[in-house]
């Protein structure tokens, strides 16, 4: 009955944060290479930006519903093409709590409570993803974006669509110009309702490798080998 409420706890969090919920998808970009020497436009910091092959966050999530403000501390890696991996570090009750997947299928585990739950060929869309990824991908298939300069900072903002077409949401990344990292996300409703703020406490980018993200097999590949 415990194992079975962490995994329920697992996919309300998968849910509700929609942190893995996005299919990743190749979108015919140019690519461009910058060094951090080079970067000294704010068009130049938006280029970096939207050519990030991989990056590993600590971040703080605020998730804010009608009635409460859930907050919580994450782990985050992702690696090109669709490489993800999530580690909750905060609250203290699902402490550990580690989600992987490979674009394709999902895997929830934690090795101190013996979790470890695979989900193959997983599903789940949304188009409410709070993946650093996913706001590059929406950025480079919108056709209603837009990019300005405020003090220190570069600020890129997407308007979010549903499946209707209709705009749903806005999305903006807000970009240190001093050291051409993200600093903060925002996602506000139409009514510029704040839904969610996410601060990158921390944030290395195009240094992750795919073996840091998929250290482990599942069972099914095992028995393939």
């Amino acid at each position: 009955m415990k194992k079975q409420k962490i995994i329920i706890s697992a996919m309300i969090i998968i849910i509700g944060v929609s942190c893995i919920t996005y299919f990743f998808q190749k979108n015919n970009y140019k690519t461009v290479e910058f060094g951090n020497n080079n970067i000294k436009s704010a068009e130049d910091i938006k280029e970096y930006i939207l050519n990030i092959s991989s990056y590993e966050a600590e971040i703080s999530l605020e998730v804010n519903s009608n009635k409460t403000t859930n907050k919580y501390k994450l782990k985050q890696k992702y690696a090109s093409p669709n490489l993800f991996k999530q580690e909750i570090l905060e609250p203290q009750n699902i402490q550990g709590l580690t989600t992987i997947y490979d674009g394709k299928n999902l895997k929830i585990e934690n090795t101190n409570l013996g979790l470890n739950e695979v989900y193959e060929n997983y599903q789940y869309i949304s188009q409410n993803s709070l993946c650093l990824y996913d706001f590059i991908e929406e950025y480079k298939s919108s056709t209603n974006t837009k990019y300005e300069e405020k003090d220190d900072e570069v600020i890129m903002q997407v308007k979010v669509e549903n499946s209707n077409n209709q705009y749903i949401s806005y999305k903006k990344l807000y970009i240190s110009k001093k050291t051409n990292k993200p600093i903060k996300m925002e996602i506000e409703d139409m009514n510029q309702k704040k839904l969610v703020y996410i601060q990158y406490n921390e944030i290395k980018i195009n240094s992750t490798s795919k073996d840091e993200i998929l250290a482990f097999k599942l069972k099914n590949e095992e028995q393939n080998i």
